[in-house]
């Protein structure tokens, strides 16, 4: 290294390769290794403190690169999304991954990317502490070293980059803000003078009077004031308009707009900090830490500048949280609390158990048609589409469908609870009283199931003298719920396709909302003259609450046959079990083998459909709880609380578990009318748990 450092001083030298060199230097052999890495910093500071000729030599390189180098690059372009739009960025990282740039060192944004031209060199470079950070630059550039002349003096390069920077950034702050897609969603922006454009005159008048106390003496000093009110409202009617999208829809193309613009706002505020602390304070000591953290986040920036993962997180929040927050909302209609809700649910399940046994004897009656492998894939998929959509359509429920609502509505709970001991033992509440629905659900599906399967077995044998299933095809759909085999992973398949059947839900849900479909619909003059107005709105009514829903379970149904067809397809162990169907089939062996089944194979049997049903619901409530949780920004740090707190309710009162008490009959522990919540912040059945009705735009966010 003290060789490395010598070179600095000599002429005729490549400031970007010895940057580069010294870089490599202090690089630890793995990324993870901020131990070695703060030691090679130490190092580093500790030879420049003893050897002044190494310091100087280091120290004029640094100078010149700020004076030699475009810096306005880098300030509005790295760590902030581009103005393309998402599919063209998305190509760009993707194209920028398989054949990098074109680095240009005369730009400081390039010389950046090539002094850490890792991927990983972020992760080093942002675990070391500032404090190790800190005592290497002021030892380079020494402690007292004024950052300005006491009376006025010519703009120094960087700081006139600075404002350059700002002045660019106000530009596309004032672009942003007045964009169709935000005066869409807020029409007030249109009511009012634009602070997007005020923000740019108050920046200009700024930058000209910093630019005058610099360079002028007695000029007056910049007063930034009337600029931070500016920002400040700028942030507030974007926080409104990102609460205004979860409400009534988003779209990607809104979403990456407005990341973009509070990236834009977080820049001018970081730049506009550090211009202050440069005019009102003297020593490099002071200013560092500002610096530190500009440098990290740049380059943690350019080092994940084509990470497509970073990319695609930053703009999939708001549209996740705005799906999951629907989804949580029709979530609460599936929890239930009195034992009259708890026994209308089990009639709901009921019928959807009525309903998949004659969708099971449909799909076996399809498969002896002989079909083309095309055809009686789309016959499969139909059959299991529309079966669910005619489940929700008459009202029924299908037991499994539970946990990507349910899930939802558990993690807005736990962003509202924010750790909370009260609010935790709501949450235990909305726990127990989802476990006993799902209870109720299961036991309406494979209650109703099983027998209506036998008694279709039964009078179809009594009508035509033969089984409806042959004894050979009884005895395979026995073999594929055997727990034994590959049952359990093709539930967890199923699984799968239930969590992406939600997220479709709440999609549709969401387009339907931000395209005003409802409202659309009830613009047309052919439906009112063909139907009547009373018609007419009843079914743009039920289309605007239940769009998502038909979605969700007509494209469930396809997930499902797909799954199968992918692996006929591709030779792939890959087929899907649900516990409806297979308690269903299990019906239909059973009668068509004449009830001659040992105890161990029903015991068998009875085992793999109740495995098959607890894969399914763990799978897709784990898969949709994760996701709506991330949406919201949320960790839960009081797991294991949580769960000693139902482990001492499922010893003291385990019947809870299974059926509401009869004091929730009598009223009781119901919520006052005027409020969604109890005084124990308890959630009622169709409460709207949901933050997005809350004033404040911010997503529901933090560690609980």
């Amino acid at each position: 290294m003290e060789r490395l450092l010598e070179r600095f001083a000599q002429p005729g030298q490549d400031p970007v390769a010895l940057w580069a060199a010294l870089v490599d230097k202090l690089r630890p052999p793995r990324a993870s290794q901020t131990g070695k890495a703060t030691a090679n910093l130490r190092a580093l500071t500790d030879l420049i403190g003893r050897r002044s000729d190494l310091r100087a030599g280091l120290r004029t390189s640094l100078v010149g690169l700020f004076a030699e180098r475009k810096q306005v690059t880098l300030y509005v372009s790295s760590g902030l999304l581009p103005s393309t739009g998402f599919f063209s960025e998305t190509s760009r990282r993707i194209a920028g991954r398989l054949l990098p740039e074109v680095i240009d060192t005369a730009y400081l944004k390039d010389l950046l990317s090539a002094v850490f031209h890792r991927k990983d060199d972020e992760i080093w470079v942002n675990a070391v502490a500032d404090e190790v950070w800190l005592e290497l630059l002021t030892t380079l550039l020494g402690h007292e070293t004024p950052m300005f002349e006491e009376d006025a003096s010519p703009l120094p390069h960087a700081v006139g980059e600075i404002l350059e920077a700002l002045r660019v950034l106000s530009f596309h702050v004032s672009a942003i803000g007045l964009d169709p897609e935000l005066v869409r969603i807020d029409p007030h922006l249109e009511e009012h003078e634009s602070p997007f454009l005020a923000q740019n005159s108050e920046l200009l008048i700024y930058i000209q009077h910093y630019t005058d106390w610099w360079t002028t003496p007695g000029a007056l000093i910049a007063d930034d004031k009337h600029l931070t009110v500016m920002l400040h409202q700028c942030d507030e009617i974007l926080q409104r308009v990102r609460k205004r999208a979860t409400r009534i829809g988003t779209s990607l193309t809104l979403t990456f707009k407005l990341e973009r613009l509070r990236q834009h706002l977080e820049r001018i505020h970081e730049l506009i900090s550090l211009l202050s602390e440069l005019r009102t304070r003297r020593v490099i000591e002071d200013v560092a830490p500002r610096l530190i953290g500009l440098f990290k986040a740049l380059v943690r920036a350019e080092c994940r500048k084509n990470v497509l993962t970073d990319y695609w997180g930053k703009n999939v929040e708001l549209l996740s949280l705005r799906m999951t927050e629907s989804a949580s909302k029709t979530g609460e209609r599936y929890i239930t609390s009195t034992r009259s809700e708890y026994f209308s649910m089990f009639g709901s399940a009921a019928l959807g158990g009525l309903i998949i046994a004659l969708m099971a004897a449909n799909k076996i009656v399809l498969g002896t048609h002989g079909m083309a492998p095309l055809n009686e894939l789309l016959s499969f998929c139909l059959n299991y589409g529309l079966g669910f959509v005619l489940i929700h359509v008459l009202g029924g429920t299908v037991a499994t469908k539970q946990p990507a609502m349910t899930a939802n509505a558990i993690a807005a709970s736990i962003g509202e609870a924010r750790g909370k001991t009260r609010d935790l033992e709501a949450l235990a509440d909305l726990i127990v009283r989802t476990v006993r629905s799902q209870v109720a659900a299961i036991l309406g599906n494979i209650g109703v199931a099983i027998p209506v399967a036998l008694l279709i077995g039964f009078l179809l044998e009594l009508a035509t003298g033969s089984h409806f299933v042959p004894p050979d095809k009884a005895r395979l759909l026995l073999d594929e719920i055997d727990p034994r085999g590959g049952a359990l992973f093709f539930a967890g398949i199923a699984g799968v396709c239930l969590f992406m059947s939600g997220l479709i839900a709440a999609y549709y849900d969401n387009l339907s909302a931000y395209n005003r479909i409802p409202q659309r619909l009830r613009q047309l003059r052919w439906p009112r003259r063909l139907l009547g107005e009373e018609r007419t709105e009843r079914i743009t009514a039920y289309i605007e609450n239940n769009l998502g829903a038909l979605a969700g379970n007509l494209f469930f149904g396809f997930l499902l046959g797909g799954a199968t067809a992918i692996g006929v397809l591709f030779g792939l162990p890959v087929d899907i079990r649900h516990i409806a169907f297979s308690s269903a089939y299990l019906g239909y062996a059973a009668i068509a083998l004449d009830f001659t089944l040992p105890l161990q194979a029903v015991a068998l049997a009875l085992s793999g459909v109740l495995l098959i049903g607890v894969t399914n619901l763990l799978v897709s409530f784990t898969l949709t709880l994760s996701v709506a949780m991330r949406a919201r920004r949320i960790t839960f740090a009081q797991g294991r609380s949580l769960g000693r707190l139902l482990l001492k309710r499922l010893l003291r009162t385990p019947q809870a578990f299974l059926l509401p008490p009869l004091r929730d009959e009598k009223g009781e522990a119901a919520a006052p009318a005027a409020s969604d919540t109890s005084p124990a912040g308890e959630i009622r059945p169709g409460a709207n748990t949901a933050p997005s009705g809350s004033e404040n735009d911010k997503p529901a966010s933090g560690k609980v």
